[in-house]
């Protein structure tokens, strides 16, 4: 056989390993779990609705603010909740706005603080977490929900959330909000983003009883008070770029229990209307998810190759060259990875045609990893918003932390 063939071949193994022995990464099921039989009352709800403090870090967030502050305020909870929304050092009048969109709106009360600059070791995102964490503890809530600027929820989210904690025994339920899909861009990259996620960190193998993964998303975690304290949260993670993976992981040391899954409810607003802009948004931080280490580089990118590109490379020149089993092993790869990607194209309302551009997307978020090590090393990777980041073991005095592949944590 071919060289072309080999590779054509290990490229369709690990397609089908991927389809049967990756925790059914593809499958699109795992949605907020309803209440056990004979947990709670009648219904599905819980016994009592615990209190509960919606925390928000903003940083110059004032264009999606009016999109997604109101959805918070207007919460159908029927238990005690207000919201705290931490300025974190904005210039475009964040903190204002939240103000006279709470005085507009009405519904749960707003209370709007100021982080002040981070303090060495801490990122912003954690360091505006820790000031909103500390007055909602004051308030003695039983849960916090910590929910990032640019993430619109539906009036029932919040009490959704606490019924699935509270009947379920957990400590962390997130979400990933369903990102905004409008322009041409988005629909070619954003579905894969999440797709790449799930792969990374499938949701069947984070939810089992006996986990084999740890993982969260940001946007939306909501986090029983309690176990926080229990974890330390966020002094234990104060210096993670990207910090949902990092809370999850202190949460479960801790002995909390975690789900993850995909939002019905939960949307975020803000717009990645260009390529370059999705282009930053992955290259600010892909790196970190590799520990910033060459190797782990070299075999990303080798593994993204033959996982991706391969397979219609192998058909095509198989076809050309009369190459008949590099032709059949690609086209099969091709088909599989397409099917594999076809749920996450139903759940974001996208057309089936996208799936066999699956390697193109693939190879874009290749350049855009190699990329994020380049800003890496010339001292700019880790920005966002006017801050830069160094690598968490070249911060004196702190203690390296554990970073994922994904979205910052600013």
């Amino acid at each position: 056989m071919s060289t072309l063939a080999w590779f054509a071949l290990a490229s369709l193994a690990v397609w089908v390993w991927l389809l049967f022995g990756q925790g059914f990464f593809w499958r699109t099921d795992q949605r907020l779990p309803s209440a056990p039989r004979g947990a709670g009352r009648a219904g599905g709800e819980p016994d009592g609705w615990p209190r509960v403090a919606v925390v928000v870090p903003a940083r110059d967030e004032a264009a999606v603010l009016p999109l997604s502050l109101p959805s918070l305020l207007a919460q159908d909870y029927p238990g005690l909740a207000e919201v705290i929304l931490v300025d974190d050092g904005s210039t475009d009048g964040t903190g204002r706005l939240a103000a006279e969109l709470a005085a507009r709106c009405g519904g749960l009360p707003l209370t709007v603080v100021s982080a002040g600059e981070p303090e060495p070791g801490w990122t912003g995102k954690l360091w505006a977490l820790r000031s909103g964490m500390a007055l909602a503890r004051t308030r003695g809530p039983g849960f916090l929900l910590l929910t990032d600027a640019d993430i619109a929820h539906e009036p029932d989210s919040l009490r959704l959330l606490v019924s699935a904690a509270e009947t379920n025994g957990l400590d962390l339920v997130s979400q990933m909000a369903r990102l905004r899909v409008a322009s041409p861009w988005e629909r070619l990259v954003v579905p894969a983003f999440v797709y790449f996620f799930a792969q990374l960190y499938p949701f069947r193998w984070i939810n089992r009883p006996r986990p084999l993964a740890t993982a969260a998303a940001g946007g939306c975690v909501l986090l029983r008070t309690e176990t926080a304290v229990a974890a330390d949260v966020p002094e234990a993670i104060r210096q993670a770029v990207i910090d949902d993976v990092s809370l999850a992981r202190a949460v479960r040391r801790a002995g909390g229990r975690i789900w993850l899954g995909l939002a019905e409810r939960v949307d975020s607003v803000r717009p990645y209307p260009g390529l370059g802009d999705l282009w930053r948004m992955v290259a600010r931080s892909a790196y970190a998810q590799l520990r910033h280490s060459p190797l782990l580089l070299l075999g990303t990118v080798a593994g993204l190759v033959l996982v991706y590109p391969v397979p219609p490379l192998a058909l095509s020149a198989g076809v050309v060259r009369g190459d008949g089993v590099a032709a059949w092993a690609g086209g099969a790869a091709w088909a599989v990875m397409a099917g594999t990607y076809l749920p996450m194209l139903r759940y974001y309302r996208q057309p089936s045609w996208l799936a066999p551009l699956l390697p193109f997307t693939a190879f874009l978020y290749l350049l855009m990893t190699v990329d994020s090590a380049v800003r890496h090393y010339r001292g700019v990777g880790a920005a966002w918003k006017g801050r830069t980041y160094a690598r968490p073991d070249a911060i004196t005095g702190a203690a390296p932390g554990p970073c994922r592949d994904g979205a910052p944590g600013e």
